[in-house]
């Protein structure tokens, strides 16, 4: 089966305060991905004094935007800085896990989205989605199965998985003897 094309679940991060990295965090919440939120993004990370964790948060949420935008290389780099930054920020691991499944790289993006919910990322069920859509790039339907189902179970009346299980054709096999 084909993964979905840039159906993936994003997460962005909070920043609060009446600052750049405030308006690019509700940029990247609020869905958009514009040139003017990726300015405010940009300025924030060049101009303002942040502490470890905002920036971070800040590059998280640009590199949401550039997600968006497909353009996985910006938005890895972008995942790669805030890993380095704090290491753990588990919607660093789950959207860089986006982008390798962006990329048809689904063992590197099972990895990450894995990590993502060991570090307990704030909305699993986007990493369950993410990695149900990472175990179908790699044939292993039954995994990819039980994680949408999952990513629904903890996000009742949620589309995207919703509309991905419809395309699965569940049956049971009669053990023999």
């Amino acid at each position: 089966m084909a993964v979905a094309g840039a159906g993936y679940a994003r997460a962005a991060t909070i920043v609060i305060g009446n600052s750049l990295a405030e308006a690019c965090s509700k940029a990247a919440l609020a869905d958009r991905s514009d040139p003017q939120s990726l300015g405010q993004c940009d300025l924030a990370l060049q101009s303002e004094i942040l502490d470890a964790r905002d920036r971070a948060s800040t590059f998280v949420n640009r590199g949401v935007m550039r997600l968006r935008r497909e353009e996985f290389e910006f938005a890895r780099a972008d995942f790669d800085a805030a890993i380095a930054l704090s290491p753990k920020v588990a919607e660093a691991y789950l959207n860089r896990g986006a982008v390798s499944v962006g990329e048809k790289r689904f063992r590197a993006g099972l990895d990450d989205i894995n990590s993502a919910l060991r570090l307990g990322v704030k909305e699993p069920e986007k990493a369950y989605f993410n990695r149900a859509l990472a175990y179908e790039g790699l044939d292993d339907e039954t995994s990819a199965y039980l994680d949408f189902q999952q990513a629904l179970a903890l996000k009742p009346g949620w589309d995207l998985p919703a509309h991905e299980l419809m395309r699965f054709a569940v049956s049971r096999r009669q053990r023999p003897g």
